[in-house]
């Protein structure tokens, strides 16, 4: 459990507009995801705030395809 408390932490960001995607998404999914998913999720959040924003927006493209399903993810939350 403690590690999905410092991805939720992690997951406090700088833009209102990317904080409500992630809280919603936490809220939705984090509970359920798989070790391999979590990883994913951590590795976007890696990202500075305006990239992960653009990404989930679709205003970005991936360069790491592996990360796609966990992006769709995001998108659809």
């Amino acid at each position: 459990m403690a590690d999905l408390d410092r991805i939720r932490w992690h997951c406090r960001r700088g833009l209102l507009e990317l904080d409500i995607i992630l809280e919603r998404f936490n809220r939705q999914h984090l509970a359920t995801l798989t070790p391999g998913q979590l990883e994913q999720f951590k590795e976007l959040l890696e990202l500075d705030d305006n990239h992960l924003l653009d990404l989930i927006l679709g205003r970005d493209t991936l360069e790491q395809d592996l990360l796609q399903p966990m992006l769709s993810m995001l998108q659809a939350a």
